[in-house]
């Protein structure tokens, strides 16, 4: 059985050796699915939250564009697996063929069905399998409020880091090391311009 899940926030990892990486957390059947990913994939998936615009199109801007362009609709995003410590997602579309409705499935990261899902305001849902193995009480991840600031992660690696070789390859998995804590600032007014650091 699948569950509906929506974004509790975003946030780091902190373990024994400091911060780690970004993690969002998806809440689902009362439970927390922690799901680690690359400094870009947060930001994207921040920005769309915050309905921020980017000075130019994102991948996932982009390829939600280009949906609209072909007739095609995403209509779910369906985070249906954890082997190995890896998440493994699948997108449910629709593309319109003349009179007709063709239901196409493709599989994904997460960490892009989750961006894709921001943007288009589609359900992201949890497999009852994935939330019994890597779903946690808001006690054990020790979390404090519920969302995330655009600026509380600057300096800590989100802040327009660049992307490294290798980040990407880790997204989507379940860090023990770096799941200790999770450090979640209180959410930003869109009007406010001031500095958080001073």
């Amino acid at each position: 059985m699948a569950h509906e899940a929506t974004i509790h926030g975003i946030g780091v990892g902190v373990g024994e050796g400091g911060v780690g990486a970004p993690v969002v957390l998806l809440e689902a059947r009362g439970e927390i699915v922690p799901i680690f990913v690359d400094p870009g994939q947060a930001q994207t998936i921040e920005l769309a939250q915050q309905e921020l615009p980017a000075e130019r199109p994102l991948t996932h801007d982009l390829f939600v564009d280009l949906l609209h362009d072909v007739d095609a609709m995403l209509d779910r995003v369906r985070i249906d697996d954890l082997r190995d410590e890896t998440f493994y997602a699948k997108l449910d579309l629709a593309v319109e063929r003349g009179d007709e409705q063709k239901q196409i499935v493709r599989d994904a990261r997460p960490s892009d069905g989750i961006a894709l899902a921001v943007r288009v305001d589609c359900p992201i849902t949890i497999d009852d399998a994935v939330i019994d193995k890597a779903g946690q009480d808001l006690d054990q991840l020790g979390v404090g409020t519920a969302e995330f600031r655009s600026s509380s992660l600057e300096g800590r690696g989100l802040g327009g880091q660049e992307t490294h070789r290798g980040e990407s390859e880790a997204a989507d998995e379940i860090d023990h090391d770096a799941s200790v804590d999770i450090d979640i600032d209180e959410p930003a007014d869109a009007d406010d311009d001031t500095d958080p650091e001073s």
